[in-house]
């Protein structure tokens, strides 16, 4: 199985510490944001790796290279211009194959079990595979409804619960087929092609409760530091 890592982030809320050092390449316990997340993937058996790249791209991948120090091997998809979480998965599906592969936001931290995703079976009907998070203090609201291991974009009453997207998925490349159907534009969220898809629901979810955090903000970043220091 395939994995890509979304890296290609402007980091703007982050600033000044993005200004000269990308938001994959901020240390967490002495170690790039990023290679946690390459080491963790090639520990569960992940070794073909796609990462998208665009603000300070050459740091990124002079650091990593081709991946054999950390014994996987990436191919880079760099953008000239950041084209969104969406944009940016679609612009790298032919390195990524014709078989289900895993998604991961490059800015999140947390210690859910990636084997879990790698061990996942899409049936033939579904087309993608959300880890849902309980809702954070700057996500109130959440993203999507589950039910019963299904997506939903609205909750009917008392039907279900909102929860927040983690950033960990599993996707089939079809899923962006529809993406000339729905008239989408080069540059797009995720969430705009899961949409249609959820509709037809065609997206389960699972909800874990472990450690999750959205490396969004200088106050975020600061207390995951602190937490690895401890």
């Amino acid at each position: 199985m395939r994995a890509m890592i979304l890296a290609a982030g402007l980091g703007m809320r982050m600033r000044p510490l993005t200004e000269t050092t990308p938001k994959p390449m901020l240390p967490i316990g002495r170690k790039p944001l990023l290679q946690h997340h390459i080491e963790r993937l090639a520990a569960a058996g992940v070794r073909e790796l796609v990462i998208n790249t665009h603000w300070l791209a050459e740091q990124i991948e002079t650091y990593f290279g081709t991946g054999e120090t950390f014994g996987v091997d990436i191919e880079w998809s760099r953008e000239t211009c950041c084209l969104e979480t969406g944009g940016g998965v679609a612009a790298a599906l032919s390195l990524l194959g014709d078989e289900p592969f895993i998604l991961i936001n490059g800015d999140v931290w947390t210690d859910y079990p990636l084997k879990t995703l790698v061990e996942h079976t899409l049936e033939d009907t579904i087309d993608a595979h959300l880890v849902m998070v309980e809702n954070p203090d700057h996500n109130l609201q959440g993203d999507f409804c589950l039910s019963q291991q299904m997506l939903f974009l609205l909750a009917t009453t008392g039907a279900c619960e909102r929860h927040t997207f983690s950033g960990l998925s599993v996707l089939r490349p079809r899923l962006f087929e529809t993406r000339v159907l729905t008239r989408l534009p080069r540059v797009f969220p995720l969430r705009d092609i899961l949409k249609p898809a959820i509709e037809q629901e065609r997206v389960t979810g699972e909800l874990y409760a472990g450690l999750w955090s959205d490396v969004g903000t200088i106050g975020r970043y600061q207390s995951i530091v602190a937490a690895t220091e401890v």
